[in-house]
């Protein structure tokens, strides 16, 4: 499976390089709403990566970082 670049993603999403920062806040900053989520997650399935945000820590889609490791620990299931 290709390795998905989670600050690419982002910025396809957000069109605002602050993500790029792996510690940029994501949902404080409003780069992620609801909406962007939803395209996020989208994206995600496209890519063969499925998570379920009502099976997850919220805290774990705050910052570029933590869905990284997010993404990497659905990808080991």
């Amino acid at each position: 499976m290709k390795e998905i670049n989670i600050c690419d993603l982002l910025y396809e999403i957000c069109e605002d390089k602050s993500v790029y920062d792996k510690d940029c806040e994501l949902i404080e900053s409003g780069l992620l709403d609801s909406f962007a989520f939803i395209e996020l997650f989208s994206k995600l399935e496209d890519l063969g990566i499925t998570i379920y945000p009502t099976r997850i820590n919220k805290e774990m889609l705050k910052t570029p970082r933590l869905l990284e490791e997010l993404i990497k620990e659905n990808l080991n299931k």
